[in-house]
Order: C-alpha cells, then structure tokens, then sequence
C-alpha cells in the first residue's frame, strides 16, 4: 500500500467478471473513474462493458493475461490509472504483485505484500496465530516423510482421519485426507505433487481432521491508523470439493458467547499482524466441543463478502479505498450493528450432478428481482462463458428480517425467477440443498455434499428448454386449428 495519503484518481481492477464487476459499481458510487483489462476471449465480456476504458493484455491463458504482472501495471500507467484493486483469484493474494504495484508508484488497495506474504504460507501463519493465542488445530509442519506424521500422532494421541495440506495451499487444492496408516505414503505423494503443480511449492503440513467441521469466518476491516474492527462472521460450511457454494451471516452454528469470542479473537489477531484494509480470519468450528480453531486469514476481498454488507450496511469496497486512500474511519465498533439474515449462493457454470465445467454462449438469461434480492452478475444474455477460467459466473444473494425469511426469498429466486439456458449451472443442486431439512434446521457439516449428493440429486425438477418448445408447438397448433382469434 503506498504509504502516503493519496487520492485516488481512476482504479485499474486487475480482475474479470463478477468481481471486477462489482468493485466498478463502489467506484461508480464515488465517481472513481476505472480501467477494465480483458484476455481476446473476454473482449465481449460485462466488465469490459461496465468499465470506463478497456485495454487489451494478452491471450486466453491466465499466465498471458489475467496472471501477467508486467502488463497489469503497464496497462495501468498507459490508461492514466493510479490505483490498482486486484479483486478476489489471480493475482489478489500475490505478495510479487502488491510489491511491484507500489514500486510503480501506484496505489495498492489490499493490505502490504509483507501481509500477504506471512500469511500466504499457512505454516508461517500458524506461527503467528500461535504467538498471538489464538487456538490452532493439532499438527505438524515441514513433513518430509510419513515417519515424521506417525511419531506426531503417537506423540500427541492423535488418531485418524488426518489431513495432509499444501503449506502455501488455497482454493481446496493440495488437501488429501487420510484414513488410515495404508494411506500414509500415497497421500504424501498425492499432496506433494498437486502443491507443486498448483503453487509451485511441494512444502507441506499435516493436521488432525475435524470431523463434523463448520467453517466461520469473520470479516474485518482495518485502517492504517490502528483501527481495526470487525464485521461480525459468516457461516461458509456447504461447499463441494473443498470450495464453498452457499454461505449465509450470521452462522446459524453459533450462540451470542461464541460469536462474541471468535470475533473478537479474529480481531485481535489482525491487530497483532498490523493488518490494512479488509481481509478474513477463517475458523473451523468442532460443533461437537464447541472449540473453534485457526485456519488463515484470506488477505483480499471475499466472494461472500456482499452478504454481511447487507447484514450490517457497510460497503467493504469503499472501506477499501478508504483504507488505501490514507483515510481514518469514522465508525467505532459498537456501532456496526448487524439486523438482517443473509444468504449467498455461488450460480457457476457447472454440470449440478458431476461438477464437470460448462461453457458456450448463454442463449437466455432471466436475473431474479424482487424484495430481499441482491444479484452480483458477471455475465450478460448472449455473453459466452470461457473455458480458461473459474465457472462462477453470478452471485445471488437474499436478506430477510431472520433466516426464514431469507431462505424463503432465495427459493423464490432459484425455483421460479432464475432462468439460465446454452449453459448449465449449479442451481438445481443449490436449490435442493436449500429445501433440504437438514439444511434448513442448521444441521450441517462440510461433508454435507458429500454425504447427501444421490438424495439432493433426486430432487431435481426436471425442466429443459425442450418443454418450452413443445409449449410453443401446443400454442401454434392450436391456432392453426382455431383460426384467427379475436385478440390477434
């Protein structure tokens, strides 16, 4: 972050889609002018559209474009931007880039590459947790071999399942569990490889697996005048193959104590790092001790950051600027006074049974609308999803006055307003979880997917645009039989 107050004069957002979308839309608010950058596939995207000025820079492959630092900077400075907001994937959490971003003498807006550096590596970010008191989950770090892992579990009675992870790991990449001592060596093996292939980096950990695990996060935002403050937490447990997909604030998991607590652990951890701007201490939660743990702190803006600004009525983009800006906030803590239940779903241009990508042209489009309805778009009808990159291509989220009342909203908006076809998406799977008794009672764990997929499966409403064509034919039919009718 460039250390000196500076105003913000036009913002490059180092990102596509959603994400880039929906910073443009603070920078709208507050008349901040900005550069959107786009691969050859994405010239045609929304956030091209969306965007003040456009430049183009490079091909398809993320590594030639999106993941190009030089041209990212080079598009800023040539388009007359001073700023740059790397939004959330690519090159958000990349100590390099902030670094080389404030070398040019442009505005960061995320915390310093320092930050994101130390907590990048989850060993060296276990470290910290530790020293600052914050509860960590029982493991071990720079495992070489599977001695190491059963001197560890003898030492600290530790018994299976274990997790073995990817030290500089994210986005549910480089994890393998382990049930058992036959799966020791394959696991290593397995993790070694997808930490090298996915981060460039094979060091890995190994921790005790949380059975019935609730991921809670808490989302603060800090100045760089030593205010930090939070938030409150989000409840991020549903996910499929370690990414989440429906998140909800406040967590349904947790009573007033232990939400008093993590958030104020959260809190006092960021403090302790003399963390900037807005970032996210992730928790698990044992359901079954009520004991929640460490798991890292996300150094950028969250996907589901959009429902605990409808919780609270802040907007963490502009808290961001804020924050770069040099600015001091002018809230106290007491008065972030969360009233409303919220809920998000992840609408990604999957296959709801496989997970398998979808992509090609969206042939139709119809955005949910109505009261309690909050859409983050990435795409437009007509628009083409891309095979090169994440499926997430729109965020819906619903607020109501209690829980209820939210889930009911998001059913209206996946069972009835929501139409997508060309693609598929996740929204039959999403719309059987939210139907699910489980789901609704607040009995869950991050194996629910898993363990419930032949039955969320069996609920889907089998619908397809052939049945709107045979609606047509009906409807031509019956003209053709009756003749020309008087409302014609």
């Amino acid at each position: 972050m460039g250390r000196k107050n500076s105003k913000i004069e036009k913002i490059l957002i180092a990102n596509r889609g959603v994400p880039a979308v929906r910073i443009m839309h603070t920078c709208r608010d507050r008349k901040i002018p900005t550069t959107a950058v786009y691969s050859t596939p994405d010239r045609l995207s929304l956030h091209v559209m969306v965007g003040d000025s456009a430049v183009h820079i490079g091909e398809a492959p993320p590594a030639e474009s999106y993941l190009n630092m030089e041209k990212m900077i080079e598009a800023a400075l040539t388009s007359g931007a001073n700023a740059i907001h790397p939004g959330w994937g690519f090159l958000a959490e990349n100590a390099e880039f902030a670094k080389r971003v404030t070398d040019s003498g442009l505005i960061w807006v995320g915390p310093s590459s320092e930050v994101i550096k130390s907590m990048g590596d989850k060993i060296e970010a276990k470290k910290i947790a530790v020293r600052a008191n914050v509860p960590t989950i029982p493991g071990i770090t720079d495992i070489t071999d599977i001695d190491q892992i059963k001197v560890w579990m003898k030492n600290d009675a530790v018994a299976f399942p274990i997790f073995i992870k990817a030290a500089a790991g994210g986005g549910g990449k480089g994890m393998v569990k382990v049930e058992s001592e036959q799966e020791l060596s394959t696991a290593l093996n397995q993790a070694r490889s997808e930490a090298k292939k996915s981060f460039g980096d094979d060091k890995l950990l190994a921790e005790k697996y949380i059975e019935k695990g609730r991921h809670i996060e808490v989302q603060i935002v800090a100045d760089r005048h030593g205010d930090t403050f939070h938030l409150f937490e989000r409840e991020c447990t549903l996910q499929r193959r370690n990414q989440k997909i429906i998140e909800e604030a406040p967590s349904p998991s947790i009573g007033d104590d232990i939400r008093k607590e993590i958030c104020f652990t959260a809190t006092r951890l960021m403090r302790e790092i003399g963390y900037e701007t807005a970032g996210t201490v992730e928790f698990l939660f044992d359901s079954s001790t009520n004991k929640f743990y460490f798991l890292e702190v996300n150094t950028r803006l969250q996907v589901e950051h959009g429902i605990t600004e409808l919780i609270t009525g802040m907007d963490i983009v502009g808290l961001m600027l804020d924050a770069a800006e040099g600015k001091k906030f002018s809230f106290k803590q007491e008065d972030i006074v969360p009233n409303r239940w919220a809920l998000e779903v992840r609408i990604n241009a999957e296959d709801p049974r496989t997970f398998s990508p979808s992509f090609g042209p969206i042939s139709r489009l119809q955005i949910p609308q109505g009261p309690g309805v909050r859409i983050s778009p990435g795409v437009y009808e007509g628009a083409d999803i891309p095979p090169y990159y994440d499926s997430l291509f729109m965020l819906m989220m619903t607020a109501g006055p209690n829980r209820d009342s939210a889930i009911r909203t998001m059913d209206r908006i996946l069972g009835r307003n929501l139409r997508v076809e060309g693609i598929k998406t996740l929204a039959p799977l999403l719309l059987s979880i939210i139907r699910h008794e489980a789901f609704k009672k607040g009995e869950f764990s991050t194996r629910f997917i898993e363990d419930h997929m032949d039955e969320l499966v069996s609920m889907f409403r089998e619908k397809d645009s052939e049945d709107e064509v045979l609606k047509i034919a009906k409807f031509v039919a019956e003209i053709s039989a009756l003749g020309p009718q008087g409302w014609m």
